[in-house]
């Protein structure tokens, strides 16, 4: 069991440690050119990719997602009551209970640990995800109107992949073996750099409002896991898609929380601070609760 535990964390680590590494030497790493092929080359590809290959059910699929939308939808909803009794800023404190990272962190873990099929079921719980960060999440922090948010997703080449999948995974269509190379060759650059990009943003990242930080991470969490848990009881879901909901949920706060605060100057310092937290709690907690789901 502690040899397949390290097979399935070992990868993740060592190359979310070389993008750290890279970030502290100082050595150039363009990290928003990165995104950019990540979000607009390389997770489009990889989603189109996984879904055309994967026997999953869209029922099964459905189930993913659905409970990855009451988790978050539920994580808002007692997070905004917490910061409105603390007198916190909602704008600030409520993305990053809500968004988790189940990109850079949660799709590779879901591989490595279930196969091709957790992948495939990863990538159903990010989908949710990135609808929600450009919609609700933009709608927290952004101050401009309804156009363009919807402007801002429209632009979104993810969005676009995440319906040719639909459509691939409920006509059950077989892509051109040409298309079907082209988009695994593009996509498996995606999980790669999606590591080494997490571990060089954390190398950037400074610990500040200590007590802070930590009670939001465990929040994020801890919070994650148990309505993860909850929903999947409510829900009745098993196997891998049990597995898949129980990771994506306690995911600790994503990388990108921090880029709209910077983004719409909404304290990133203490933003910042918190994704490093929750991540480095994350990673202490991973071990114990695969060995739980395992």
């Amino acid at each position: 069991m502690l040899n397949e535990l390290f097979a399935i964390l070992a990868p993740i680590m060592i190359s979310t440690g070389i993008g750290y590494a890279w970030g502290k030497i100082g050595t150039e790493f363009p990290t928003d050119f990165i995104s950019r092929i990540v979000m607009y080359i390389g997770t489009p590809c990889l989603i189109i990719s996984v879904m055309a290959k994967v026997k999953v059910e869209p029922a099964v699929m459905g189930d993913v997602a659905l409970a990855t939308a009451i988790v978050m939808t539920a994580m808002g909803v007692i997070g905004w009551l917490w910061l409105r009794s603390l007198k916190l800023s909602v704008a600030t404190y409520l993305p990053p209970l809500i968004f988790p990272n189940n990109g850079n962190m949660g799709l590779p873990l879901c591989l490595f640990a279930f196969g091709q099929t957790g992948l495939a079921l990863a990538l159903g719980s990010f989908m949710v995800m990135m609808v929600a960060t450009f919609t609700v999440g933009l709608l927290l922090v952004a101050e401009g109107g309804w156009r363009d948010r919807l402007l801002s997703v429209a632009k979104q080449p993810v969005m676009y992949a995440m319906a040719i999948a639909v459509v691939l995974l409920v006509t059950h269509t077989d892509l051109p073996r040409w298309l079907g190379n082209t988009v695994d060759l593009l996509g498996g650059i995606a999980i790669p750099l999606m590591t080494l990009a997490l571990g060089v943003s954390l190398a950037t990242l400074k610990i500040q409002f200590l007590s802070r930080s930590i009670a939001f991470s465990l929040a994020r969490v801890f919070g994650g896991l148990l309505l993860g848990y909850a929903v999947c009881e409510i829900l009745g879901l098993t196997g891998v898609s049990r597995a898949v909901v129980l990771l994506q949920s306690a995911m600790p706060i994503a990388v990108f929380n921090y880029l709209l605060a910077l983004r719409y100057n909404r304290q990133p310092e203490e933003v910042a601070a918190m994704v490093l937290v929750s991540t480095l709690l994350a990673f202490v907690g991973l071990p114990f609760l695969l060995l739980a789901i395992l």
